[in-house]
């Protein structure tokens, strides 16, 4: 069954679809506007994508015209050079996740991080980390989390932030802390935003833990990062945070 020729045929055919349908959404202003956006330049983290110009909404229109689409068809947009592309097999992939057996689950998850260069933007991490990693760790081990913020690859470490969203929204807070923990010397600005996020959205649920881990480590935190996990603080609390003087 696996090898029958007008299965891969079909399943080709589909692919092709879901691509057409992806393209009848684009705009050619959208796909300018885009690519500056998620900063595509020349040393920029984006460097080099490229977009159709379709947005998120548009884009999840497609994900239900195709959730069925078969493996083959997935991966072959994930390694897509189109970042729409590749953002639809992610959002396809979430939805497999949560309809998914155990044994699906796993296969999926798997299948996520064994292609994490193709994930290579911001929002390709945070439509879908917490959605099948985060997700898949719940009752699980967190070591291979340490081991994605341990990664040379930006977006590896990303993943392991943002994956915590998953516990945090479940009022589980040691992972992210941990997690964070780990992550207060990494020198992109991208891994201190997610983190600073991270932290915050920790706050929002539980104000005195996320302002333990401040106390401990704010002198030495980034200050992007800072400023995003205060955010929301009392304006005389954030400036004492920000002058040094908590």
């Amino acid at each position: 069954m696996r090898n029958n020729p007008e299965r891969r045929q079909t399943g080709r055919s589909r692919t092709t679809e879901a691509r057409s349908r992806l393209r009848a959404h684009a705009g050619a202003q959208d796909a300018v506007i885009l690519q500056r956006f998620f900063k595509t330049g020349p040393g920029e983290y984006g460097e080099g994508d490229r977009f159709l110009g379709v947005r998120v909404p548009a884009i999840r229109k497609v994900v239900r015209e195709f959730e069925n689409l078969p493996s083959r068809g997935i991966l072959s947009l994930l390694h897509s050079r189109f970042h729409e592309e590749r953002l639809l097999a992610l959002l396809i992939l979430v939805r497999l996740f949560e309809r998914g057996d155990d044994a699906e689950r796993q296969r999926i998850h798997n299948l996520y991080l064994e292609n994490t260069r193709y994930i290579n933007n911001w929002d390709l991490v945070d439509l879908t980390a917490e959605h099948i990693v985060g997700a898949y760790l719940m009752d699980k081990s967190k070591q291979p989390l340490h081991d994605l913020a341990r990664s040379t690859l930006l977006w590896e470490r990303r993943i392991a932030i943002v994956a915590t969203f998953h516990f945090i929204r479940r009022s589980e807070f040691g992972p992210t802390l941990r997690v964070a923990g780990m992550l207060l010397s990494d020198t992109e600005d991208l891994i201190h935003k997610a983190t600073g996020w991270m932290l915050r959205e920790v706050g929002k649920r539980d104000m005195e833990q996320e302002e333990s881990f401040l106390r401990e480590h704010y002198r030495r935190m980034p200050r992007t990062m800072l400023r995003y996990a205060i955010e929301r603080f009392p304006e005389r609390k954030r400036q004492r945070y920000l002058r040094g003087t908590i």
